[in-house]
């Protein structure tokens, strides 16, 4: 077998997401909502049969992860290579202070993948760590043809982009991905396609 079909799967509700808080690589925790979620999705995630789970090591993935790896008997991978975008000194941050404090940066963040908030990473940094691991996937001699990546939003839009190919300057026109939904690739004659993005159960 060899690796045909990524799952990318955002983790559930946090505090810091419940409070407009922007987490970066600190290391929150699932609200109550964020495990329902979980539990919720999980049934649905497992249908694409995953060979294999691979966890950021951040809590909130790794918890997220578990719901279904435990539920379905999947095995589970830890990789701090998946963890979010680091955003320096916004980290902790609400959305509202960073938008008052530096505007200006605050909308480049927003629509220039290239560039990082003072002391963090930018959009193409987070993409090719995280392109790392799929492409260890691709030339390891591992048996998987499905992976799911438990993440988190700015990564995965990240990842998605790159796998893609698409030009730097139209990674901003991806949307955000909520709270424990996914994203769907699969791979054909050496590249990738998009089949899901944003894909949820509502309930």
């Amino acid at each position: 077998m060899t690796l045909r079909r990524l799952v990318l799967w955002r983790h559930g509700e946090t505090d810091y997401n419940a409070s407009g808080r922007m987490q970066g690589q600190l290391d929150s925790a699932l609200t109550e909502i964020g495990w329902k979620q979980a539990r919720f999705a999980a049934p649905a995630l497992a249908r694409f049969t995953p060979d294999l789970v691979i966890a950021s090591d951040l809590r909130r993935a790794t918890d997220t992860a578990t719901v279904l790896t435990e539920a379905f008997g999947v095995p589970l991978r830890v990789d701090k290579r998946l963890r979010e975008t680091h955003l320096g000194e916004w980290q902790g941050m609400t959305v509202t202070a960073v938008a008052e404090r530096a505007p200006a940066d605050r909308e480049r963040w927003r629509t220039d993948a290239t560039w990082a908030p003072p002391g963090g990473e930018s959009r193409i940094e987070v993409a090719e760590r995280a392109y790392e691991v799929v492409d260890d996937l691709l030339r390891g001699d591992e048996q998987v043809e499905t992976v799911l990546l438990a993440a988190h939003g700015g990564l995965i839009l990240a990842l998605t982009a790159r796998l893609l190919e698409l030009p730097v300057p139209l990674w901003p026109s991806l949307g955000g991905i909520s709270n424990c939904h996914w994203v769907e690739l699969g791979r054909r004659d050496e590249g990738w396609r998009l089949h899901a993005y944003n894909a949820g159960i509502t309930g």
